[in-house]
């Protein structure tokens, strides 16, 4: 693994001049997504959590749903928005936060990360007098920090981004892209489906969306914003996997440059990022479960650049990537509460 740089460290000290926390509203706070925001900001050193709104669960005890955090929270679902917060995450369904931002106006000291993919694409990513920048910290750390809103990406976005955009970086991506990506059944969401039903899901493997996946618009974007010309097929093809989270991802492009220069292009591109790890040693998916991290594994057969990405779909892939973004924003450490442990066996 690469050795990384300590200038991630070396912040601005936490709101408040290193006194106060950093106040967050959770808003679809019973979903995956929802339930692991929780588990992260439960133990965030500088957050303190004002509310987790559910309307179908008002009232109920924050474990009632998320059972696992029985004794760490009596936090209760609320029926009512508070606007006392700094920060606020949508952890709703695709199309529904645009619904609710309409609904329920949210000032504009208060800062909001969006886990849809209702503003990720630059022709969406406004609503009103409302701007939301693009949540991948390896391509727009810089603009995260200076934002107000941000849109966080897909969990198959981030991960096949994290293993193009080296390339794209240098001009080079100059070939089709061909991926081949499995990921566990949470990523389709907690509403039960006759794909998720565990009879169906268990030793099964089926393709769907192919080639016409919705991340590849936001994939597209990102590797234009560093290759301007770039316009190469991206031939997608993701599986449905017999397990709970994370995705592999396998990529493949045509290029002369040589396996060392392709290890140092990417391990320099990361250096200075907390999170993504290069290596060229086989990797897998327990490395990656229940972690922040996303793992990159550089190979050259022939004139082929293989290229495997890996990460926890609702971590790196959602939550995770959430709360790393909100310690960018709010001048925190960007490891700040996401130092966890991973699954190992």
């Amino acid at each position: 693994m690469n050795s990384k740089s300590n200038d991630y460290a070396n912040q601005a000290p936490p709101l408040g001049g290193g006194g106060g926390n950093v106040r967050a509203g959770i808003v679809g706070g019973a979903g995956y997504t929802g339930g692991e925001m929780l588990r992260i900001l439960i133990n965030h050193p500088n957050v303190e959590i004002s509310f987790v709104h559910s309307t179908s669960n008002a009232g109920n005890h924050v474990y009632d749903v998320h059972t696992d955090l029985f004794g760490d929270t009596d936090l209760k679902f609320a029926a009512e928005l508070a606007y006392n917060i700094d920060v606020l995450f949508l952890c709703v369904g695709h199309g529904d936060t645009k619904k609710f931002l309409e609904a329920n106006p949210i000032p504009d000291h208060i800062k909001i990360i969006d886990l849809s993919q209702d503003f990720r694409l630059t022709q969406s990513s406004k609503l009103k007098a409302k701007n939301f920048t693009y949540g991948l910290p390896e391509l727009n750390r810089d603009a995260i920090k200076q934002a107000t809103n941000i849109a966080n990406p897909g969990c198959f976005a981030t991960c096949l981004q994290l293993g193009l955009l080296p390339l794209a970086s240098k001009g080079i991506l100059n070939s089709e892209v061909h991926v081949t990506a499995t990921t566990g059944s949470t990523g389709a969401g907690q509403s039960p489906s006759a794909t998720t039903h565990f009879t169906w899901r268990n030793d099964n493997l089926s393709v769907y969306k192919a080639f016409e996946h919705q991340h590849l618009n936001e994939i597209g974007q990102s590797l234009r914003q560093l290759q301007s010309g770039f316009n190469q097929p991206i031939n997608f093809i993701p599986y449905r996997g017999d397990f709970t989270r994370g995705i592999i991802a396998s990529m493949y492009v045509d290029t002369d440059l040589p396996e060392a220069d392709a290890l140092k292009l990417y391990h320099q591109y990361y250096d200075m990022h907390p999170f993504t790890h290069v290596t060229s040693h086989d990797i897998d998916l327990k490395q990656i479960v229940n972690t922040n991290k996303c793992f990159i594994q550089v190979k050259k057969h022939g004139n082929k650049l293989l290229i495997i990405s890996i990460l926890d779909n609702l971590l790196k892939g959602a939550s995770g990537q959430a709360v790393q973004n909100m310690n960018l924003m709010f001048g925190l450490d960007e490891k700040a509460g996401l130092r966890l442990k991973a699954t190992g066996f």
